[in-house]
């Protein structure tokens, strides 16, 4: 290694290359204006001329020109001199409108499958369905609609959240109703109906079964929960709900109005699934004490179906405890499946109003009487329950 000959960089091998005063060759090529001697030119080949006897069809093709040499590259990257290259073809301008991605769809062809998919979406009466809906956002944007002294929005509960269960209702649990008849087309009537399911769907599905049959607003009476939350308290004042007090049930009753209530309340909800159709304690009877000051008769309703929707094996007490609600529901699947889990199960509902309760038989001071409210409580819960054993026998299974 001691004797190795040291090779100065950039000398190919010759000592005293390139530290003169004189640029190398390489080097005076960098210079700017530095000219090359220019190649020699290379023969032209001669083409062959064509035979005489040769006629225009049958001619031989002319040859092709020769495509211009691509420009040589030299020792640091220059090109060599040689024939220019042709300039590239002018580009045509793009207009802006070009660009989208619509641009060759004529504006008829767009309009007219806008048309189909409205007329497929909302039926042959789109454009009507669609005036109404615009008419309807307009008096939402200026104010033009009215509440009652409780709140409930007549015109949204119609058109926005009747619109939204019914497809639901219709669909998904495919409910059947019976004896629609019983319940009265005007004045006010109390229907009472059992309460199932770990979350009170039922309750929504039954105000939008009433509506489509008989057209009344169904008022429901709710706990103290419902308007304890912010979002929901707001929707369900204006859904046509109110707090389940004897004071705002007798006012409604008097005013003609159908109420609905559902006397088990969170226990009847929130019962595990080995206690399904079985009916809980039916409170102190308040329901019945409003119907019988106002003289309004009572409606026993039965629904079958909702206790599968969400069976409830389990709970968690001490995390309810914590957020202030009755129970936390373990089903089997939520909360295992997440959000997926929240989706009801589609089971087959029934649901069956009984023949109505009369009230205003009963003397003026009846319901200041225990023994007769409790008695008058016990006929309708016993109802209710009979009910329920008849539909069970008569569904084919649970989902259908």
């Amino acid at each position: 290694m001691g004797d190795a000959e040291i090779i100065p960089i950039g000398t190919r091998g010759r000592p005293g290359r390139g530290a003169g005063t004189q640029p190398s060759s390489a080097a005076r090529s960098l210079a700017p204006g530095a000219r090359r001697k220019p190649r020699a030119a290379e023969p032209e080949p001669v083409e062959p001329k064509a035979a005489a006897a040769e006629t225009p069809d049958d001619a031989a093709p002319e040859a092709a020109a020769p495509e211009p040499a691509a420009p040589l590259l030299g020792a640091v990257g220059s090109p060599v001199a040689g024939p220019a290259a042709p300039e590239p073809a002018e580009r045509p301008a793009v207009r802006t409108h070009d660009r989208g991605p619509y641009a060759h769809i004529p504006a008829a062809e767009l309009l007219a499958a806008l048309q189909g998919a409205a007329r497929e979406l909302f039926g042959e009466e789109w454009e009507i369905q669609l005036a109404r809906f615009l008419a309807f956002l307009r008096r939402r944007l200026t104010g033009e609609y009215a509440v009652d002294e409780y709140g409930f929005d007549a015109e949204m509960t119609q058109q926005l959240f009747m619109t939204a269960l019914r497809p639901i209702a219709q669909r998904w649990f495919r409910i059947d109703v019976r004896g629609v008849e019983n319940i009265p087309t005007t004045g006010g009537a109390l229907v009472v109906s059992n309460h199932s399911g770990t979350v009170p769907i039922d309750g929504l599905m039954t105000m939008v079964s009433i509506h489509d049959h008989t057209g009344r607003f169904l008022r429901p009476l709710g706990a103290d929960l419902v308007f304890r939350m912010p979002v929901v308290s707001a929707l369900a004042r204006k859904g046509g709900a109110t707090l389940a007090c004897a004071e705002d049930a007798e006012r409604m009753l008097s005013g003609g109005e159908l109420v609905g209530v559902w006397p088990e309340g969170f226990k009847g909800i929130g019962k595990p699934y080995s206690q399904r159709y079985k009916l809980q304690r039916f409170g102190r009877g308040g329901f019945v004490s409003a119907a019988l000051r106002t003289g309004v008769p009572i409606v026993p309703l039965s629904v079958v179906g909702a206790e599968e929707i969400y069976p409830l094996v389990g709970n968690i007490p001490s995390l309810a405890r914590l957020l202030g609600v009755p129970y936390i529901p373990i089903t089997p699947t939520f909360p295992l499946l997440g959000p997926l889990g929240l989706v009801p199960l589609p089971s087959k509902w029934l649901m069956e109003f009984g023949e109505p309760i009369r009230t205003d038989e009963y003397d003026a001071g009846a319901a200041d009487d225990p023994m007769l409210v409790f008695n008058v409580t016990d006929q309708v819960r016993e109802t209710i329950q009979q009910t329920l054993y008849s539909l069970l026998m008569q569904r084919e299974s649970v989902f259908r």
